[in-house]
């Protein structure tokens, strides 16, 4: 920027185009990061809401309220992976609210949170169902009666096998959760470190 007839301001040449550059990357990584992990926190929410159907003839069981519809769908007894599972929801407010003020250490939080709360019950659920699903897929066509083989069903279908699809499409939502906020991260940091630069 050149003042008329002046001097030149100093630093105003246009020469520190490129530092601009690399600040002007961080800010899209890190715009394109957030907006990423918000859908990622809409479809745990969504997952959540399933699980929620699943759990809610215990959960009415428990508060003495009978409904005859939902008592006729007949419901297996939940396991407390189910509930430890729901828990990792309050961690989408942990990350949204890190996100929102561009803190390091809450998102940090929020991945090792959604690893302890979101991974650790989908494994155990992997593990406990390993069993059945194994059965299922090794039994033979010709054994129309699945009692012999001692798997369980519900509706028709394989319950074990229901909770591997639960499983897939909830770990895939829980790895983009932690890869957007792991490069979410590395913009902050690196941000962090142009600024000491500076």
């Amino acid at each position: 920027m050149a003042s008329r007839g002046g001097v030149m301001v100093t630093g105003t040449n246009g020469a520190d185009f490129e530092h601009r550059e690399k600040i002007a990357a961080q800010y899209q990584i890190s715009a394109l990061n957030k907006s990423r992990l918000k859908y990622c926190v809409f479809f745990h929410h969504i997952m959540f809401l399933v699980m929620l159907a699943k759990l809610s003839a215990d959960i009415l069981d428990k508060l003495d309220i009978f409904i005859l519809e939902i008592e006729e769908l007949q419901i297996p007894q939940p396991l407390w992976w189910e509930y430890i599972w729901c828990l990792s929801l309050l961690l989408s407010f942990l990350g949204l609210s890190a996100i929102k003020r561009n803190n390091i250490r809450q998102l940090r939080r929020y991945i090792y949170g959604i690893t302890a709360l979101g991974f650790g019950p989908l494994l155990y659920c992997v593990l406990y169902y390993c069993g059945d699903v194994w059965r299922y897929l090794t039994m033979d066509e010709d054994e129309d009666d699945s009692s012999e083989v001692d798997i369980e069903l519900w509706q028709g279908y394989p319950y074990g096998l229901l909770w591997y699809a639960f499983v897939l499409l909830a770990s895939q939502i829980h790895f983009f959760q932690l890869y957007f906020s792991y490069n979410l991260l590395k913009a902050w940091r690196a941000r962090g470190a142009l600024r000491k630069a500076d």
